[in-house]
């Protein structure tokens, strides 16, 4: 197997995004109001609490963005939302010849939009998509990989599509945001849409940054109270972006030392190991023997998380073993019995090698 993860930001760079987010914080906010919880409810002129409304400024800063809007949904319902500013129920969006993650789908169900699809990894494919289908509204690319050969770049994905039609796009950003030097709005797109529980943030909160029309479209209709991110969480929202860059940039290193130790056959049973982005960039373990399943079963009883919380989110410490994405086994269904996927979160490499080296001999 080969795979393509997308570059991830050097400990240098994410210490230089995390003094960006707190200049940003700076220019918008006075020093006694960054030490509260902020507001609560839909204060007039702003029909929110005025701390979100200054978040909201600050995280478009962070983006390079002209707009952000902070709502329910978490990652979900930020691309639900989106796609419900740019499309109309009934119009053909482009999509990537993959599996569509599957509140994506879900999305495109209940908007009633029409998946047309190209292969995002040859771009002539993309200008043959776009050629023979003159009535596609827009597009939406998920910016992490779909597939294990997937290897397309989002500049030259982006600025083959603007260069040929005049449409929309929309990039799901969930697990590359403070990963990867540039977000789909940073890349040409219109919008980015992704969760902030991704990012040590609170439960539930959805980010959109991108162009001022579609998410004005998007505060006009959102207009009752319960559907406003309240103050603290907002607040909650940029703490969580403060600290997110530098320990998503230590993961990436331990990721790489773990894949290089195994490589080397520290760890019998392990036939190979490769990093990619499925969703969240990780190490995929392959095993030479069909043990895949029973070494789960092992790794929780040594500590190991069994499954996600919110994909990085501020509860996850241990490290995760868990079964390969679904989006992959819906390219091959046979790797559900030999490999794994194992996210350190927080842990460091001698940690993760040695839940793993107990595993496989328990589970042999």
């Amino acid at each position: 197997m080969r795979t393509y993860p997308l570059r991830s930001l050097s400990l240098n760079e994410a210490i230089r995004l995390q003094f960006k987010v707190v200049d940003c914080i700076t220019r918008e906010f006075e020093g006694h109001t960054f030490l509260n919880r902020g507001d609560l409810g839909v204060v007039e002129g702003f029909n929110k609490p005025v701390t979100t409304a200054k978040a909201e400024k600050v995280i478009a800063s962070i983006f390079d963005a002209e707009a952000c809007i902070l709502l329910r949904g978490a990652g979900t319902g930020a691309i639900r939302f989106g796609l419900h500013s740019m499309f109309n129920c009934g119009d053909k969006v482009l999509v990537h010849a993959a599996p569509i993650y599957s509140t994506s789908k879900t999305s495109f169900d209940m908007l009633g939009l029409i998946p047309i699809e190209a292969d995002f990894n040859e771009i002539d494919e993309i200008k043959k998509a776009l050629k023979n289908n003159s009535d596609v509204k827009g597009v939406l690319i998920q910016h992490t990989r779909q597939k294990p050969d997937d290897r397309y770049d989002m500049h030259t994905v982006i600025e083959t599509i603007k260069t040929m039609r005049d449409i929309p796009i929309l990039t799901d950003d969930n697990y590359a945001v403070m990963k990867v030097k540039d977000i789909g709005v940073q890349c040409g797109a219109d919008v980015s849409c992704f969760s902030s529980f991704k990012l040590l943030g609170p439960e539930g909160v959805g980010v959109i940054v991108g162009e001022k029309l579609y998410i004005d479209r998007l505060i006009s209709e959102s207009y009752s109270g319960g559907m406003q991110v309240q103050g603290h969480e907002s607040i909650d929202v940029l703490r969580g972006l403060t600290y997110a860059p530098v320990s998503l940039a230590i993961q990436a290193q331990v990721n790489e030392e773990c894949v290089g130790r195994l490589k080397s056959g520290e760890i019998p049973l392990v036939k190979d190991a490769f990093i990619a982005n499925a969703q969240s960039k990780v190490i995929l373990v392959e095993f030479s023997d069909t043990i895949a399943e029973r070494v789960l079963i092992e790794a929780e009883k040594l500590g190991a998380a069994p499954n996600p919380v919110g994909a990085e989110s501020k509860y996850e410490i241990t490290p995760m073993f868990y079964r390969v994405s679904g989006t992959f086994l819906k390219v091959d269904p046979t790797l559900k019995d030999r490999m794994i996927r194992i996210n350190p979160m927080r842990a460091g490499a001698d940690t993760i090698l040695n839940i793993l080296r107990e595993s496989v001999e328990r589970a042999r």
